[in-house]
C-alpha cells in the first residue's frame, strides 16, 4: 500500500473512531437533557441543543451534522466565518455567542442565523446593516450580565447588560430592519450558584414577553450547569465539552 492510501485509510479509521466517540457523548447529553425537563415536568422537546465547536475543526461540525444535530455555536468570527464556508450545504443554522466587535458584524451576520450575545445599541446597528446587506432576517438575543447590577463602562470589558438596560436594547433590536428580537441569553456568574441566577433571568424572561411576545428564547446552560438552566426555564443549552471533548 502506497503512503498516500496507508494515510488516507489511516484518516478514515481515525474519524470513524471520531464519529463514535461524539455519538456517545452526544447522547449522554442529549439524555441529561430529557432527565432534566422530565424533573421539572417539562418536555424535552422544549429543549433545544446548540453544539458549541471552538477550537474543533470542520470535520466535528459534519459529524455533528450526521448524528443530526444542525444548531452549532461559535464565538470567534476569526474560526467561525471559515468553518461555515467549510460546511455549506448541510442545512446548518449557526448561533454566534461570543462576545462581538462592531466592526466584525457584518461577518457574523453573513453566515449566522443567530447572535445570542447583544450587548449594546451599537451593535444592533451593525448586525442591522448587515443582515439588510444580505437579504436576511437574523435573530438577535439580549445577553444579561447576571452579576452586576450597575451599568458597566461602555469602554469595560462586556458580558451583557444588565437588568434595567434590557428593554431599551430589546426595542432597538425589535424595531431594527433586518432583526428580529429572539429572547434573552445569559451565562450565570462564576461566583454564585447557576440556580438562582438563571431563575432571574427567567422573571426578565417573562417581563420581555409582555411587551414582546414572540420573544421565547431563553438561550442559557453550558455543559456544567444544563440543569439548573433547564429547570429555570432555558429553551437553548449551549454544549460543548460534554459533546466534543476538553478543548485542548
Amino acid at each position: 500500500m502506497s503512503d498516500g492510501r496507508a494515510q488516507n485509510s489511516e484518516r478514515r479509521v481515525q474519524i470513524s473512531q471520531r464519529r463514535v466517540q461524539i455519538a456517545e457523548n452526544l447522547a449522554a447529553v442529549r439524555e441529561d437533557i430529557a432527565a432534566a425537563a422530565r424533573k421539572a415536568d417539562r418536555d424535552p422537546s422544549e429543549v433545544s441543543l446548540i453544539a458549541v465547536t471552538k477550537t474543533y475543526p470542520a470535520s466535528d461540525v459534519r459529524i455533528l451534522a450526521e448524528l443530526g444535530v444542525l444548531d452549532v455555536g461559535e464565538n470567534r468570527d476569526q474560526e467561525a466565518a471559515p468553518k461555515a464556508r467549510e460546511t455549506t450545504g448541510l442545512g446548518l443554522r449557526w448561533h454566534f455567542i461570543g462576545q462581538l466587535q462592531t466592526n466584525k458584524a457584518a461577518s457574523v451576520a453573513e453566515y449566522s442565523s443567530f447572535v445570542h450575545s447583544v450587548d449594546r445599541l451599537r451593535l444592533v446597528g451593525a448586525l442591522s446593516r448587515g443582515a439588510v446587506r444580505y437579504d436576511k432576517e437574523l435573530t438577535c438575543l439580549v445577553q444579561v450580565d447576571l452579576g452586576n447590577a450597575e451599568p458597566m463602562d461602555d469602554n469595560a470589558a462586556r458580558g451583557g447588560v444588565v437588568p434595567a438596560q434590557v428593554p431599551e436594547l430589546a426595542d432597538a433590536i425589535a424595531a431594527a430592519p433586518g432583526l428580529r428580537l429572539g429572547g434573552l441569553m445569559a451565562v450565570a456568574p462564576l461566583d454564585a450558584e447557576p440556580g438562582p441566577a438563571f431563575e432571574r433571568l427567567s422573571v426578565l424572561a417573562m417581563r420581555l414577553r409582555s411587551t414582546h411576545p414572540s420573544a421565547t428564547m431563553i438561550s442559557a446552560g453550558m455543559s456544567g450547569d444544563l440543569g439548573e438552566a433547564v429547570a429555570a426555564g432555558a429553551t437553548h443549552v449551549r454544549i460543548g465539552s460534554a459533546i466534543l471533548g476538553i478543548r485542548r
